[in-house]
């Protein structure tokens, strides 16, 4: 029975759509992970407006992951999703708030800072697809530009979160480099992947 249980559970991953691939490996990976709600539009949720990614926002007040049913239909669900939870366990456990103590201690150097979390969290999000056994797949293949050039996490109102622009190249390397399933290899810079380490499952 206990087989028979365990074969229903597998085959209800395998066909699972991949957003809830992906939000199931990041809460087998990391405690406190956000609740994953589907929403006809971002604009409304956790004081986000048309300025807001209108894909989908990871909204840290409420701990949701917020994404549009067009965002989570589309072949790049996966990552929209991945990125998402990438924030949120910067967020909850510890990256962010070094961050953000970083970034207001050395404000010259404010973007560089940003651009090397971002490239942090598509790290994560590679690495969260290889655990959900997603095929690999190329961020360039995708998108012609950055998808993530406008507010897509912070607390409510949404609206004034902050605004992170990364070359798709240097996103598209480092969510390769998660994608080879090794969480410790995510430490662009001076953000080393420790705090992520400390924090993962197993």
């Amino acid at each position: 029975m206990r087989w028979i249980s365990i074969m229903l559970l597998w085959a209800g991953a395998a066909t699972a759509d991949p957003a809830e691939r992906v939000a199931a490996a990041a809460n087998a990976a990391f405690a406190e992970m956000p609740r994953l709600r589907t929403v006809s539009e971002i604009a409304g949720n956790c004081g986000a407006d048309e300025t807001v990614n209108p894909n989908v926002a990871y909204c840290t007040s409420q701990n949701v992951i917020f994404i549009t049913r067009q965002a989570r239909s589309s072949p790049q669900a996966a990552y929209f999703t991945a990125h998402s939870f990438g924030h949120a366990v910067q967020v909850r456990h510890g990256v962010a708030d070094f961050a953000l103590s970083e970034i207001r201690n050395r404000r010259s150097e404010e973007a560089l800072l940003r651009g090397l979390v971002e490239r942090q969290v598509d790290c994560i999000a590679g690495f969260l697809m290889a655990r959900a056994g997603l095929p690999k797949a190329s961020l360039t293949d995708w998108f012609a530009e950055d998808p993530f050039y406008d507010v897509h996490w912070g607390r409510n109102p949404l609206r004034i979160g902050p605004v992170i622009g990364v070359d798709l190249a240097a996103r598209a390397q480092w969510f390769d480099i998660g994608q080879g399933g090794d969480l410790a290899a995510c430490g662009p810079g001076e953000f080393t992947a420790d705090l992520l380490l400390e924090a993962l499952r197993g």
